[in-house]
């Protein structure tokens, strides 16, 4: 039994496939069954029980749109994509196939995916073919001669089931999307013989093409890698990064007040503490050399101008802390987010996040008190030299020695301790990316069944990144037992000393201020080479963050010397001159040489397989990618002459992946404010979201939560058209717009872009031909070359168009 589902705008079409059920069904019964997509894990249990079998997981199209990334053909593409199911064990007994094929070229969903991998019986040894499988789609891609039993629902509620010829003559429902998908068929009943007599002519050309392609396709791995090792440096940090953190707050100059304040607190500690030295009676029989009420305001004054001297430096060392922090993190964030998209597409989100939160968080807070601690140590510690030279300095012969023992010890230390913070950091960004994507794909691995696996990636992950920390902590705990012996060895040679000197030679008081400070001289210089390898390990953060503040940014917004008419473009004229692209200097070209021309005002269709370069051509237009060689011209203004803003606020895009933001339907349709609630719900007639947007209580207030997860995606789509009907603008781009949307929503969107867009340049990237066989133009790409570029009509009459043996694919189902 075979259980395959369709939803989108609250009913569903579940489609057949042809396959066996594992245990309890007939060989090669089928079912087809509808229901909206957030049942469809209810469902695949409920088959799984009705099947006698015990698992089942789900296949998102994201996966299968990734297999097809890396592997040649379509073909491939699915076999990998299920292969690496299997050999992970999973060998589920039910399959639901979320929307897998939404995004894919109608010739590889229609004529390579579904007849070579799942429509394939016992005599063709299918992929699946002990598989009871769930779909859920958003288009009617097969005939309804499989299906022998459909379940249709809406609302959330199942409202008829049956056979096809049974709930066809029951509901209407049901049969809302089918006639929608007929009138879509019914526009090429007039080239459907044209397009039989085409297919033998055809096969011949597009068979050199696959072989073609399959050469080609043979990168190496590290060629046709996007994302690469992430970046770590090696050996010492280096002085520009010591001499920017200083220099980020007010350029530096707080720091040398910083450190006059340190040196007068210091002065008058040593002063108040020889000031009771002297002036404190050694014994009652001695007379004090000054009078009590004098000792003691002298020494009161001297604390509180210490005191005072010691606030002044924490107040500066904290705002210059604070400061630096501040514009550390604003640079870093400025760059990133004026980083071009290449950048984001080498760049794990978890790299991004790691600096931005761990090395960010050191910079904040112990950073600093690690820099103030250096200073304050070198400081008090240059007191103590010069207290202990005029009262014992032959102990000073010992501090030196100490003190290049502790050196020693510093560097056999900081090299190794150096690069194991660095490789923790670099070990923390995969741990970050996995919990982050676990987190917001908990419920898919669930469906899976997957915990454990998880479980097991992220155990991995932790013990990665957790042992160059364990060893980080044990060479740490190593220095600092051996800097505390030292510290010992010093203190107990001064009391040596002081036992051993003949009595009357020195001042007992002298001599007990000597204890003190040589008490303090034996901890700051275990504490000063303590810090200074912490200030090191640290400033890793600094350096790491300063890496992303030298991210080559997109061009400017605006060129103020080159700025385009306020009224342009006015025809919408696009001219595309030899132009070749790729996504990284190290990657192929995606477009290699593209030349035509899209008339103004009229519309051009984009077609070709996956990855032959739609949405490349696309991006390069908002110049998203940067051209590698050769021009585009928008109205002959060449768009790399012109600032981003300037370009992009003069076209308009409904994209594959429909955005919504976090607040209301008014502040999605209108961020800016622009329009009046008139010409807001106008737009929002007008893309059939009108008695959606009403029913709800707050109106155009209504909520939207992240992502638009409350609003279908059908209705997401709606609500993009929306926006560009908002601002109409002289060019539009449909990047592959109605993947996700059923074919009522698609011709709805049709019909709309023909009413409101009939002057402006309209450029279609789809899969589905219906959406490109009424424009003026077709561009058939393929693999980065373009390989026809003719009216319709006029590719269809020729013999070995390309375009048509699509067309045919498409009118055989």
């Amino acid at each position: 039994m075979v259980l395959v589902s369709e939803g989108i705008t609250g009913f569903a079409f579940f489609f057949p496939f042809f396959l066996r059920t594992s245990t309890n069904s007939p060989s090669g019964s089928i079912v087809s069954c509808t229901t909206m997509a957030f049942v469809v894990s209810s469902v695949a249990l409920a088959t799984c029980n009705l099947c006698g079998t015990t698992s089942a997981f789900v296949v998102d199209s994201l996966a299968i749109m990734n297999a097809s990334t890396f592997v040649g053909s379509p073909v491939s593409a699915f076999s990998f994509a299920a292969s690496s199911l299997q050999m992970n064990g999973w060998c589920p007994y039910c399959l639901q196939w979320k929307q897998s094929f939404g995004n894919v070229s109608q010739k590889t969903r229609c004529s390579m995916i579904f007849p070579e991998s799942i429509l394939i019986g016992n005599e063709r040894g299918g992929c699946f073919v002990t598989s009871t499988s769930i779909n859920t789609l958003a288009k009617l891609w097969f005939a309804f001669s499989m299906v022998i039993l459909s379940v249709v629902m809406k609302g959330g509620k199942i409202t008829q089931v049956g056979k096809y010829n049974e709930i066809a003559k029951s509901g209407s429902d049901f049969m809302n999307l089918v006639g929608a998908h007929r009138t879509a068929l019914s526009k090429f009943e007039g080239i459907i013989e044209d397009c039989n007599d085409l297919r033998r002519n055809v096969e011949k050309d597009v068979n050199k093409i696959e072989s073609t392609r399959e050469d080609e396709n043979k990168i190496s791995g590290q060629e046709g890698q996007l994302v690469q090792e992430e970046e770590r440096e090696k050996g010492r940090v280096g002085f520009p990064v010591y001499w920017k953190y200083l220099t980020l707050a007010y350029r530096g100059w707080l720091v040398p007040l910083i450190l006059l304040a340190e040196i007068l607190f210091q002065l008058l500690q040593i002063g108040s503490n020889y000031w009771m030295t002297w002036a404190t009676a050694v014994s009652d029989d001695v007379t004090p050399p000054v009078k009590r009420s004098v000792l003691i305001s002298v020494y009161v004054a001297l604390a509180v101008g210490s005191s005072s001297w010691n606030l002044a430096r924490a107040l500066l060392h904290v705002t210059a802390a604070y400061k630096t922090a501040q514009i550390l993190f604003y640079k870093m964030h400025s760059a990133i987010f004026c980083a071009p998209m290449s950048f984001f597409d080498s760049t794990p989100s978890g790299r991004i996040l790691n600096r931005a939160s761990t090395d960010q968080s050191i910079v904040d807070w112990s950073l600093a008190s690690d820099v103030g601690a250096v200073a304050f140590s070198v400081v008090q510690i240059l007191g103590v030299v010069a207290v202990m030279s005029q009262v014992s300095w032959r102990v000073l012969i010992f501090f030196i020695a100490i003190l290049l023992s502790d050196i020693w010890l510093q560097r056999c230390y900081i090299g190794s301790a150096r690069e194991l913070s660095r490789l923790s950091s670099v070990r923390k960004a995969p741990l970050v990316q996995h919990f982050a994507e676990t987190i917001s794909g908990a419920t898919t691995i669930r469906s899976f069944g997957q915990e454990a696996r998880f479980m097991d990636t992220s155990m991995d992950l932790i013990d990665s990144y957790s042992r160059p920390l364990f060893y980080y902590k044990a060479a740490s705990g190593w220095l600092d037992v051996r800097l505390d012996a030292l510290s010992l060895v010093l203190f107990t040679s001064l009391l040596v000393f002081l036992i051993c000197i003949p009595e009357g030679t020195i001042d007992p008081s002298i001599a007990g201020l000597a204890v003190t400070y040589g008490l303090n001289l034996s901890m700051l210089q275990s504490l000063l080479v303590w810090y200074a390898c912490q200030m090191e390990n640290k400033m890793i953060s600094v350096e790491r963050m300063l890496q992303y503040t030298c991210i080559p940014s997109e061009p400017p917004q605006l060129i103020e010397s080159n700025r385009p008419d306020p009224h342009w473009p006015t025809q919408g004229e696009i001219n595309i001159c030899n132009l070749q692209v790729r996504y990284a200097p190290h990657m192929p070209f995606v477009l290699r040489g593209v030349t035509c021309t899209m008339f103004g005002g009229k519309k051009t269709g984009i077609v070709g397989r996956t990855g032959s370069g739609k949405s490349t051509l696309i991006q390069t237009l908002f110049r998203i990618i940067e051209p590698t060689t050769g021009q585009i011209f928008i109205d002959g203004v060449d768009i790399c002459s012109i600032g981003l803003h300037d370009l992009r606020s003069k076209l308009s895009i409904i994209p594959q992946d429909p955005t919504m933001f976090m607040g209301t339907v008014r502040g999605n349709l209108d961020p800016l404010g622009e329009y009046t609630d008139e010409q807001i719900w106008e737009a929002i007639d007008k893309c059939h979201l009108g008695d959606e947007v009403r029913k709800r209580e707050c109106k155009l207030d209504s909520a939207v939560v992240e992502n638009g997860e409350n609003w279908s995606v059908g209705q997401r789509q709606l609500m993009c058209l929306g926006r560009v009907l908002l601002n109409k603008r002289k060019v539009l781009v449909l990047d592959e717009a109605t993947a996700s949307v059923d074919t009522i929503s698609d011709n709805l969107i049709q019909q709309t872009i023909q009413q409101h867009f009939s002057g402006s340049t309209v450029i279609t990237i789809a899969h589905r031909i219906t959406s490109v066989v009424q424009s003026d133009m077709v561009l058939l790409l393929d693999h980065g070359l373009v390989l026809e570029y003719d009216s319709p009509k006029r590719l269809l009459q020729e013999k070995s168009s390309l375009f048509a043996k699509l067309v045919s694919e498409y009118t055989r189902r």
